[in-house]
């Protein structure tokens, strides 16, 4: 199923004790990118979080967002920063001695400063941090995954719309080729009796020339590749998996051929058309940039 790069997912749920929130969001971009940020001190699960992304997710720029409480029953130790404390304890004494204001210096007055205190917690256990993150992370993935999908349902929509246009324009090229040949003979025969009255002329010089004029006006070899390279554009759109780059790729080609069409066209009519053209792949492509 095709995939747009653009998408969103969000996970949260309470597991083990602990509240967990995953947020994923990306946007185009031509290799993967992964950007993460996790709450302080679990900065571990960075690189699980990107080899898991990498396994369901080829391309785009991914941002991640992960929030993690710590369990409660998570052993704190709280040392004191002993220097830190009586150094505080002193300004005070000094604050009643020198200005006489009341000495009611407590633990709890001391308490006050909470610089004082150093809180350090156990170590976490990653392996069971992970665990507990993976089934958030899933939710979190397969949201953002379904939305991909959904946008990319709308892409090719759109891309085979147009597709379908460009092959009808094809249509009118293929009718209109053999036309422009018999009207060059006739104008050619016109300009010769212009030119020469009643006299007789060479037949077979006029065939050599309308020959030669419809040799360098065919088109039938770029519209069977342009025709190849809607099959190919079509089989890529109905596939699974990476093909961005692919159809990259067969949108160059198509607007070479293209090109080569309107090279070819010296005629009005034509020229219109390849112009057409030329605006719907240019409309392919930018939906294609966004493809996965």
């Amino acid at each position: 199923m095709i995939r747009s790069m653009t998408g969103f997912g969000r996970g949260e749920a309470t597991v083990d004790g602990r509240d967990i929130t995953v947020e994923i969001k990306s946007v185009n971009h031509r290799y993967f990118e992964f950007n993460c940020r996790t709450t302080r001190g679990f900065g571990f699960l960075e690189e699980k979080l990107k080899s898991y992304i990498k396994e369901r997710v080829s391309r785009g720029k991914i941002d991640m967002f992960v929030s993690l409480s710590q369990k409660e029953d998570t052993e704190a130790i709280v040392k004191i920063n002993p220097s830190l404390a009586l150094g505080y304890i002193n300004a005070l004494k000094k604050l009643s001695d020198e200005y006489g204001v009341k000495d009611d210096i407590s633990v709890s007055t001391v308490s006050s400063y909470s610089d004082i205190f150093q809180v350090h917690k156990a170590p976490e256990d990653e392996e069971e941090v992970w665990n507990a993150v993976k089934p958030v992370l899933d939710t979190a993935l397969n949201n953002f995954i379904a939305m991909r999908e959904t946008e990319g349902e709308k892409m090719k929509a759109d891309v085979m719309s147009r597709a379908k246009h460009i092959l009808s324009i094809v249509d009118e090229i293929e009718s209109r080729s053999p036309e422009r040949v018999k009207e060059y003979e006739t104008r050619l025969k016109e300009r010769i009796e212009e030119l020469l009255g009643s006299a007789d002329y060479d037949e077979q010089r006029v065939i050599t020339e309308v020959a030669i004029f419809a040799d360098k006006v065919a088109v039938d070899e770029e519209t069977v590749r342009l025709r190849s390279h809607f099959d190919q554009l079509k089989s890529l759109m109905d596939s699974d998996g990476e093909v961005g780059r692919k159809l990259d790729f067969i949108i160059q080609e198509m607007n070479r051929e293209a090109n080569t069409i309107g090279s070819k066209a010296n005629d009005s009519s034509l020229s219109h058309m390849v112009v057409d053209i030329k605006a719907e792949i240019e409309k392919i492509r930018e939906q294609i940039q966004n493809i996965e």
